[in-house]
């Protein structure tokens, strides 16, 4: 039996009536003001309609005292992570480390990633997650579709050797072929330090023949920076050490806006991190605004220790900024509300359904899917998650970043997702 049938006995989704009604305490559409004592009505898999309490609504399931709102956006993680039971290394080390660990945890798994991008599937679902940007280096095969949250698979490139080109390409234009005619796909220049200048380009000229959305790690530590600044530093040293380093793949005096004006060619864009990117660097992503992205991955960034996130500052300049968990790799696990809730507690001067909306409509305007999920609205896939909450709730997205509960249910397609005890 393949990995899909085990997943999609393990993830199942209870049938429903083809038309039915939820009701709720609070009902955040994401897209205009919270309705109270809403009601939600579900017609083959999408929303039909949403508005106040009503007597006629088919099929009517109350689901008492909670908030009802879309299902979470991560757009970005890396499932292979899945597996780890804490962060790798430990808080404030240097990214150069770091990735010494990733590797050496890397070549400590078997070559199959099935398992550990299963539990991730299942742990993001648990979490109220219903559509997932994800950075693939593991075989489609790996990805099961059946029952789970969108993916949208970004297929990692890694090559800094201007030699190594025309190889690493042939592997893209395979992988991407690989893949199942149902997924969505993007493309992923790992990082500047991995992928030579030259390729880089080439990979923006295949999104722009492909129309594919292109997800790049950018101004993500001080390590990266003295990189482009200088040729120097803990990450040339970490390339030496792994035969990778190529005198001729950076000038010196390179930016993180560089790379920015070779990525802005493609259609869409997610610049991941962006934790040391300059004023000008920003105004470039707020004129860049409707098809470039900013992912900010709250928890991965503290893990860090990284100064603090120039948040406020992106939003006014007009930014859009979206968020993702990472991996476990850095993070103790894939809760997006465990984001959104630590933006409540460090960032107060943002409104609640500010917050709320970087991690719904924003995540999904990012990836490309704001057609069809982020909010409830009709017309669009049911993709809804519950989080419990007090009968006298008098403001909805604040009581929901307040709680420590996790949702309590979630609807993939219109179905109640339920997940096995195995």
């Amino acid at each position: 039996m393949g990995s899909n049938d085990t997943l999609s006995q393990d993830l199942y989704a209870t049938t429903m009536a083809v038309k039915f009604s939820l009701r709720a305490r609070w009902v955040l559409t994401m897209d205009g003001p919270p309705i109270e004592r809403g009601i939600v009505t579900i017609a083959d898999q999408c929303i039909e309609s949403v508005g106040p309490q009503n007597s006629c609504a088919d099929d009517l399931q109350d689901l008492g005292n909670v908030v009802l709102m879309p299902g979470l956006v991560n757009t970005h993680t890396h499932l292979e992570f899945s597996d780890q039971q804490i962060p790798l290394g430990k808080p404030g080390m240097q990214m150069a480390d770091w990735i010494r660990q990733v590797i050496a945890a890397r070549n400590r798994r078997r070559r199959d990633s099935a398992a550990a991008i299963k539990r991730g599937l299942q742990e993001s679902l648990a979490a109220g997650v219903t559509t997932l940007g994800e950075i693939a280096t593991a075989a489609a095969r790996d990805y099961p579709i059946n029952g789970l949250p969108q993916l949208i698979a970004f297929q990692e490139v890694i090559g800094f050797s201007s030699a190594r080109q025309a190889s690493v390409l042939a592997d893209l234009t395979n992988r991407l072929l690989n893949c199942p005619a149902d997924r969505m796909v993007g493309i992923s220049p790992h990082a500047p330090y991995t992928v030579h200048p030259q390729l880089l380009s080439q990979l923006v000229e295949q999104a722009v023949v492909k129309q594919l959305p292109v997800a790049m790690h950018l101004a993500e530590s001080r390590d990266e920076l003295q990189l482009l600044a200088s040729n120097d530093g803990p990450l040339r040293d970490l390339l030496q050490q792994r035969s990778m380093w190529d005198a001729e793949s950076l000038a010196h005096s390179t930016r993180p806006l560089d790379y920015l004006k070779i990525l802005a060619r493609a259609p869409r864009v997610l610049v991941v991190h962006g934790n040391y990117l300059e004023p000008d660097e920003i105004r470039f992503l707020a004129e860049q605004k409707d098809h470039m992205a900013v992912v900010y991955c709250p928890r991965t960034h503290d893990f860090f220790g990284h100064t603090r996130y120039p948040l406020p500052e992106m939003l006014a300049a007009g930014v859009r900024v979206a968020l993702g968990t990472d991996s476990r790799a850095s993070n103790p696990d894939l809760g997006l509300l465990g984001e959104m809730r630590f933006l409540f507690k460090n960032f107060p001067e943002l409104d609640s359904t500010q917050i709320l909306s970087l991690g719904t409509l924003a995540g999904a305007a990012a990836l490309g899917v704001a057609h069809d999920v982020g909010s409830i609205t009709p017309g669009k896939i049911a993709n809804l998650t519950a989080v419990a909450c007090h009968a006298d709730v008098a403001n909805p997205a604040k009581a929901v970043l307040q709680s420590e509960q996790s949702p309590g249910s979630t609807w993939l397609r219109g179905k109640l997702v339920e997940l096995s005890s195995n």
